[in-house]
């Protein structure tokens, strides 16, 4: 029977969980944000799309980042 490669345990908040929730939440609730607010902006070149991505993605990650934060250190053992 090979050995487990590794194990963890975190002492207060499990950082790594943080990363990969705010990833995978900032997807699912960026890219709808994203769409939804594009609809009423002039977005006439391919930069500007990509630039107004950008400055909301930014703002839907920081808000996704604290509030995931928040959760985890509110929630540790």
């Amino acid at each position: 029977m090979p050995e487990r490669v590794e194990t963890t345990s975190p002492d207060g908040v499990d950082f790594g969980w943080v990363m990969q929730t705010t990833f995978v939440v900032t997807i699912l609730v960026g890219a709808p944000i994203v769409a939804l607010l594009s609809i009423g902006t002039e977005l006439p070149t391919w930069g500007a799309r990509a630039e107004f991505a950008i400055r909301v993605g930014a703002v839907v990650w920081l808000l996704v980042a604290l509030s995931v934060f928040a959760y985890a250190k509110r929630t540790q053992e």
